[in-house]
């Protein structure tokens, strides 16, 4: 990550170069600078060129050439990852980096400095549209994993987070005023973009929507009261597109860098709203002077050259697959199902229009055209062998798909959703294109036919894309295998088939929770124009409500088993500066290799405020072979365990006793606990 923070000879330099600029080459910085024929092209075709902003040849100031994400990048044709929910479901942050210095390196060879890829909304409700663009549902696995990114793409661009804040309903989000008290802010809907500003994110993207009755583009307590001034962050804040800014005047004011990719209320209007005396010059000289920071701590930063024969090369290839690998899900194996022995069957029926589909999620803004993607059908006969008989039926039939399954020795139904049901929504003329789901039920064709197919065989593996939860109760407890595959990118056939094959151990846990039906979940409306945010939703939610979920929050299973034991903690007492540390042996008690995703949680029992009954606070992963046993140590910070006093208008560490659970996913008979004091 390229070094942050104010070297006082490069403020020096920066500041000279303020001094020789005129309101206008300020007030450039700030805008946009895209031509209109390029725009025009880039309206069917989003980000066919970078979008630019802030280029001023006569001071010889590059722009900053944006293009987009995050599951790789969308200009030209470059390498297409999981999407980001897949790559939370890793839970792995090494992965992440690398994944995120591929992206970096792809973006720099396609003419790109600036990447508006990490995506780090919180997940309220699963049916939110846009939820495969984020990671989960909760502020410590989304900061950590944001961070991650962050850190392999600054090795050579600027990284930019978004959309802040508060920003999950995809249909609404151009009018919805969303309301929050100040402690759920603090603690549930921010916590994640202050990790990516303390981890150096060179900027920030305001989202459309408004958080307690103020745009969030012209928000000044988000802006510059939390980000600027209490954070101390230290780059540029830009605007999301078009519709991010309503008002010049009241952006400017309130911190907002740069308006994107147009200059409709900045340019030449923004000149004139600092010469009426309506937008101090101050403003001006703080934007450019952030803008011409970050532009300065970049401009070395990465390799003298980019290859562009690494685009979605063999390199590139072979990290999609290991991330898609390590994203998938096994969520059931009644009867050890899977794997499938090659050795033990001679065919294979593989079943659902879906398995012939190279399905990579949403065509809006995070569109990725990768040069090839490799469908469930085509990597399960890539790995099939020639012994191995693989039989495709669409499913459109459902007799000739009965009887399809009854001839062969297992079979594989693909279903779940498309860019058709969920993702950016796009209004376009007689077609609905993405949006939200109010509905998280599959469709009612694929329902039914997962439940003739299964009922003909009984080695019958359901695979799953999507890009959040589905609800299965129609369905669930008649097919002994489910594995969720989300969009699993240009790799994602043949990772589903090393999976089903048993080539790869899945070792994926779920970064969200798979609820049972929609009554378990926080009101959803998409086209209501005021909403109010509580404190509690996901799986933090079902713990204090008691509620049983279909697939817990942290859940996955493997093809080996793991066995938690020996928790304790390096201190029974520390002080409100202090830490400590949990240590747990894990023991691989099964005959494959394999890795296990460790999470530490804590709970608050005698706490004089309402809290969960546990919050995520760390986690890690092993690699165990047969046999063998680790230990894992994980770190908790005092500080981290503050809530917010609203009275007090700042973060209290209460003293008193803590519980800290450790084990394989957030269900309680698969954690251990211990308590520890805060005191003095």
């Amino acid at each position: 990550m390229a070094e942050q923070g104010i070297d006082p000879e490069r403020e020096n330099r920066i500041r000279e170069l303020l001094s020789r600029m005129t309101l206008d080459d300020k007030i450039g910085q700030m805008s946009a600078c895209t031509n209109l024929l390029r725009h025009a092209v880039m309206v069917p075709r989003y980000n066919y060129w970078t979008y630019d902003s802030g280029e001023n040849k006569r001071l010889g100031i590059p722009a900053k050439k944006f293009t987009d994400g995050p599951r790789g990048i969308v200009k030209g044709h470059c390498a297409c990852f999981p999407v980001s929910m897949a790559r939370g479901a890793s839970w792995d942050t090494e992965l992440e980096q690398r994944v995120g210095e591929a992206m970096g390196y792809e973006a720099r060879a396609v003419g790109a400095n600036f990447f508006g890829g990490v995506c780090v909304n919180l997940l309220r409700h699963p049916g939110w549209g846009r939820a495969q663009e984020t990671f989960g549902e909760d502020p410590h696995h989304l900061g950590e994993m944001g961070v991650a990114m962050i850190a392999g793409l600054q090795k050579h661009l600027m990284a930019c987070a978004k959309h802040y804040a508060g920003n999950s309903i995809e249909e609404s989000r151009f009018f919805v005023n969303v309301k929050m008290d100040e402690r759920t802010l603090r603690e549930i809907y921010l916590p994640h973009f202050k990790k990516c500003v303390d981890a150096g994110v060179a900027a920030i993207m305001s989202a459309y929507n408004k958080v307690n009755g103020h745009l969030c583009g012209q928000n000044r307590r988000l802006l510059t009261e939390i980000l600027k001034q209490e954070w101390k962050f230290e780059g540029f804040i830009i605007s999301d597109f078009i519709w991010g800014v309503k008002n010049g005047k009241a952006a400017a004011n309130a911190g907002l860098d740069i308006e994107m990719p147009l200059a409709r209320f900045y340019g030449k209007k923004l000149k004139k709203l600092v010469e009426a005396g309506e937008v101090p010059e101050k403003n001006i000289d703080e934007s450019a002077l952030r803008i011409l920071r970050q532009k300065d701590r970049f401009a070395k930063v990465g390799l003298a050259a980019y290859d562009q024969s690494k685009i979605a090369g063999p390199e590139h290839s072979r990290l999609a697959l290991e991330s898609a690998r390590k994203s998938i899900v096994l969520l059931k194996n009644e009867n050890a199902v899977l794997p499938l022995d090659r050795g033990k069957i001679r065919s294979v029926a593989v079943i659902g229009k879906l398995a012939a589909k190279a399905n990579l999620g949403d065509i809006g803004s995070s569109r990725v055209r990768p040069p090839y993607a490799v469908t469930p059908l085509q990597g399960i006969k890539n790995r099939a062998g020639e012994s191995l008989r693989v039989v495709f039926n669409d499913g459109q039939n459902l007799s000739l798909a009965k009887q399809a399954a009854k001839e062969a020795d297992a079979v594989v139904i693909v279903a779940g959703l498309s860019w058709r049901n969920e993702g950016e929504f796009l209004p376009l003329p007689l077609v609905k294109i993405g949006g939200d789901r109010l509905n998280l039920d599959l469709s009612l064709d694929q329902e039914e036919l997962i439940n003739a197919v299964s009922a003909e065989n009984k080695k019958c593996i359901v695979v799953l894309e999507g890009g959040s939860a589905i609800t299965m109760e129609k369905w669930r407890a008649k097919v002994p295998a489910i594995l969720m595959a989300w969009y699993p990118g240009m790799e994602g056939g043949n990772a589903i088939a090393d999976i089903i094959f048993g080539e790869f151990n899945p070792c994926a846990k779920l970064p969200i929770l798979f609820p049972k039906s929609t009554d378990q979940l926080p009101p959803f409306d998409n086209q209501v124009r005021d909403i109010e945010y509580g404190y509690y939703h996901g799986f933090r939610l079902f713990d204090k409500k008691k509620l049983e979920p279909a697939f817990a929050f942290g859940f996955g299973l493997s093809y080996t088993q793991y066995k938690y034991s020996n928790l304790r903690l390096d201190q029974k007492q520390i002080g409100k500066s202090g830490k400590v540390a949990a240590k747990i042996e894990v023991a691989n008690i099964g005959s494959r290799a394999g890795e296990e995703i460790v999470q530490l949680y804590l709970g608050y029992p005698g706490s004089k405020v309402d809290r969960p009954v546990k919050d995520l606070k760390a986690f890690g992963k092993l690699s165990l072979n047969p046999g063998e046993t680790k230990t894992l140590s994980l770190e908790v910070q005092a500080e981290d365990l503050a809530y917010y006093d609203v009275e007090k208008s700042k973060w209290e560490i209460e003293e008193m006793e803590y519980l800290v659970y450790l084990g394989s996913s957030s269900r309680p008979q698969d954690l251990l606990s211990e308590s520890f004091k805060i005191a003095g």
